[in-house]
């Protein structure tokens, strides 16, 4: 009779609790880690089985390069070939913190985790979750310690901001996963790459442009195709299973006109929407969020769970803001409706 795989296990973090996980991560295992952006699939980044362990779990391309998640900036010093000015500035100030940075890669650094490039992504979470969990795994060998941890999903879905999501993405992956509550933020880690001559950001997150710019007294490059490949980049990613599709307000409110005539065989659709109440109507479903970034951010992932779960026909997003602290919302947003279209027969 063939083994049972053994589900998830997920503990409040305690003292205790922390001691296991990082046991874990010692022995080559996984763990899920809280942080303040979103939860990850975390393993040790020298370890190259380890490593191995992530790309297989998540169905991750070999190509798409990870995150290392180090304690302290000085630790993250030990992943780079060099440390340039940009980089000392932007770490003072948004470290510990939803920020990533692209630089020259140490010698030391795993192809896996870099994707074969010359570059790494390097990152302090605030979490204090995280942040336990990396100092104790750091606290006893000489080697430079990191843990890598992309999100805890199956690649190209919407990000786990609970323990529970995590546990509901890999379930049959004997687990242990560090309860830590929602995550704070809710979007992934702001990416700067200052590998080259002027930083740029290659993935909107919580640290806005607009503060990074402040920060370097520059402006910020426009990424381009000679930019390094990083986390969440593709085209399509971060998506519902069920069809998702953002509509600007005007072609959303003419839409709902159309589905108030159509038929009443129609599927249930949902709307979510910040600056109306769409008129009630059967098979439709409405949720409102405030129309403030912040909200958005914390409640986007954990809504379009929810909603996936409820399997209606169509998720329909009314197309956010069009200004700099709805980047990442506006981002996360094209990339999990790309693709999608509407079917008007």
């Amino acid at each position: 009779m063939a083994r049972q795989p053994r589900p998830p296990r997920i503990e409040v973090a305690t003292d205790e609790s922390v001691t296991r996980a990082v046991e874990r991560l010692r022995a080559g295992d996984l763990i899920g880690l809280p942080t303040e952006t979103v939860y990850g699939l975390a393993a040790d980044a020298g370890n190259a089985d380890a490593v191995a362990k992530i790309f297989a779990a998540k169905g991750r391309p070999a190509d798409h390069p990870l995150i290392v998640h180090v304690a302290s900036a000085e630790a993250a010093t030990a992943w780079a070939a060099s440390w340039p000015a940009a980089a000392h500035r932007l770490a003072t100030a948004f470290w510990p913190g939803p920020m990533t940075l692209i630089v020259r890669r140490a010698p030391h650094v795993l192809d896996a985790v870099t994707g074969g490039q010359d570059t790494v992504g390097l990152r302090v979470p605030s979490h204090p979750v995280a942040q336990a969990v990396l100092r104790a795994f750091s606290s006893s060998d000489t080697r430079p310690m990191g843990v890598a941890a992309p999100s805890a999903n199956q690649f190209g879905q919407v990000s786990p901001t609970t323990a529970q999501h995590v546990a509901e993405e890999f379930p049959d992956q004997a687990l242990l996963v560090l309860d830590g509550g929602a995550s704070e933020v809710g979007v992934e880690s702001t990416i700067i790459d200052v590998s080259g001559a002027v930083p740029r950001v290659l993935r909107p997150g919580r640290v806005r442009a607009g503060d990074i710019e402040r920060v370097l007294g520059q402006p910020l490059a426009d990424a381009c195709a000679d930019a390094p490949r990083v986390s969440g980049a593709l085209a399509s990613h971060y998506a519902p299973r069920t069809q998702t599709l953002m509509l600007a307000t005007s072609r959303l409110k003419m839409q709902l006109r159309a589905f108030r005539q159509a038929k009443a065989t129609q599927p249930t659709r949902c709307v979510i929407t910040h600056s109306f109440d769409p008129e009630p109507m059967e098979r439709l479903r409405v949720v409102r969020l405030a129309a403030d970034a912040e909200t958005w951010e914390y409640e986007l992932y954990a809504l379009l769970r929810q909603l996936d779960q409820e399997r209606y026909g169509t998720l329909i997003v009314e197309t956010p803001p069009d200004s700099p602290e709805w980047d990442a919302v506006n981002d996360r947003l094209r990339r999990a409706t790309h693709g999608s279209s509407l079917d008007e027969s």
